[in-house]
């Protein structure tokens, strides 16, 4: 009972500054920490000095991503959703939210993996690999996704479970464990174990066996909580949540799912139109979309580590402490954001550097990235105002702001600036289009907020 008390402080008591931090800080350092084990790929792969491998593991990203959008499925709706039952002192309801969204997780990452094995030939052809390219991604995806995808996904609902009643250390630790075996793992597998050219398998076989350690410290973690964690408990299968439960966890899950999914497409519309130039430029650009991940994924953590706070005080009518939650959030998420364009700014090029020695591809990545970055600022303000809105439950209005962002604002400008200015054009098409995401995120937050909260909060 004394964690439950402690994990109550957080919500209700701690003062705000400090909560935010304890529920941020190991989510960011996670987030990092996944970053660092994707791009540690790309480096260690970028050892080989060959782009066409680099450009086979930079095809999968979007797939990878996909099993990203189903634990959003489950840990964003469902974790949400426990955050705010928590708020109205529903614990048994919260108890039985849990355990669906861990069932539902593990059949839909199963089904999803299955699928990509029965496709994978049309699937890499999609993602536009060509000749030089398609045995490298089809290995890679073969590891993981078609191995890793379940405990890929199990891991990360767990951890966005397992934020939602206050335990973010543990839910940060196992994800960042899991990033560290990885890195550990990848020069023994490409460089070690297996021989020369197979170097994308081994990676991919260091990913997979990573995170099925990651999910076997979660499932542990949750058999030891067992006893004095009532909501983390697993019932039985048909024990369902209510109907209106079921709906709050797909209200939000499924726009959080579908939000990720388009954020994928925008990435294969991006690779499919450098494709149409070098694979030179399809490599540059791989990189770069990995390496700007840096501060997007800070920020990201921020939003993970405010919204169970939000959505426990929205639920509890404490608009106060939910606004102040709120404004400390985005001024921390901006300030990295400030402090993230000077550094890539400065360094775009030694980045670069840091992950293929291949000329041409360092000098077209650093262009790439020195523009890019100018978006990240924008991007943060996009996820924030989304996740808000997952936070209060409105599932609704963050699949709108996502459909607007990716399906009206982004691909269509990636197609136009393309069609104008060739490859620097889908380049400057994130900052473009980030514009006016952002000028109507905050319009229909605004809209709502003098609908829903008093004046103060608004």
């Amino acid at each position: 009972m004394a964690k439950t008390r402690n994990n109550t402080e957080i919500f209700e008591e701690m003062p705000v500054s400090k909560a935010v931090r304890t529920m941020a800080v190991p989510t960011i350092i996670s987030q990092l920490i996944v970053l660092i084990y994707n791009m540690a790929d790309t480096f260690f792969i970028g050892r080989t000095n060959d782009p066409y491998m680099v450009a086979g593991a930079s095809l999968i990203l979007p797939l990878f991503n996909i099993t990203l959008s189903l634990s959003s499925l489950t840990g964003v709706g469902g974790g949400a959703l426990i955050s705010r039952l928590l708020g109205e002192k529903r614990p048994e309801e919260a108890g039985k939210v849990y355990s669906f969204c861990v069932y539902l997780s593990l059949l839909v990452s199963a089904l999803f993996s299955l699928g990509t094995l029965a496709f994978m030939e049309p699937l890499m052809g999609f993602l536009g690999a060509g000749p030089d390219t398609f045995g490298h991604a089809s290995g890679y995806a073969f590891f993981v996704i078609v191995c890793g995808g379940v405990p890929t996904v199990l891991s990360n609902t767990l951890s966005n479970l397992l934020r939602s009643v206050g335990e973010s250390g543990k839910a940060g630790f196992g994800i960042t464990m899991g990033g560290l075996i990885n890195i550990a793992l990848d020069p023994l597998f490409m460089f070690v174990l297996l021989p020369d050219g197979m170097e994308i398998i081994g990676a991919g076989a260091a990913t997979c066996l990573s995170n099925c350690i990651a999910c076997g410290y979660f499932m542990a973690v949750l058999f030891r909580m067992r006893g004095r964690e009532q909501i983390l408990r697993l019932g039985p299968p048909l024990d369902l949540p209510s109907r209106k439960s079921l709906s709050g966890i797909f209200s939000v899950g499924v726009p959080s799912a579908i939000a990720t999914l388009l954020f994928d497409l925008d990435y294969i519309v991006i690779d499919r139109l450098m494709a149409g130039y070098t694979d030179i430029a399809l490599a540059a650009v791989g990189i770069v979309l990995k390496a700007e991940r840096l501060p997007l994924n800070v920020g990201i953590g921020i939003c993970q580590g405010m919204v169970p706070i939000v959505a426990y005080n929205f639920s509890a009518r404490n608009y106060a402490r939910m606004d102040a939650v709120k404004r400390y959030s985005l001024r921390l998420g901006l300030t990295c954001a400030a402090v993230s364009i000077l550094l890539y700014e400065c360094f775009a090029g030694q980045i670069m550097g840091i992950f293929i020695r291949d000329a041409q591809t360092v000098a077209l990545g650093t262009g790439f990235l020195r523009v890019r970055v100018l978006a990240t600022p924008l991007m943060f303000l996009s996820f924030f105002h989304v996740h808000l809105f997952n936070g209060f439950g409105e599932g609704g209005y963050a699949l709108f702001l996502g459909v607007m962002r990716w399906l009206a604002f982004n691909i269509p400008m990636l197609f136009l600036l393309d069609r104008l200015f060739g490859m620097y054009g889908v380049v400057w098409a994130q900052v473009t289009a980030d514009v006016l995401t952002v000028a109507l995120s905050f319009w229909v937050y605004r809209r709502y907020a003098r609908r829903s909260f008093p004046p103060s909060a608004a």
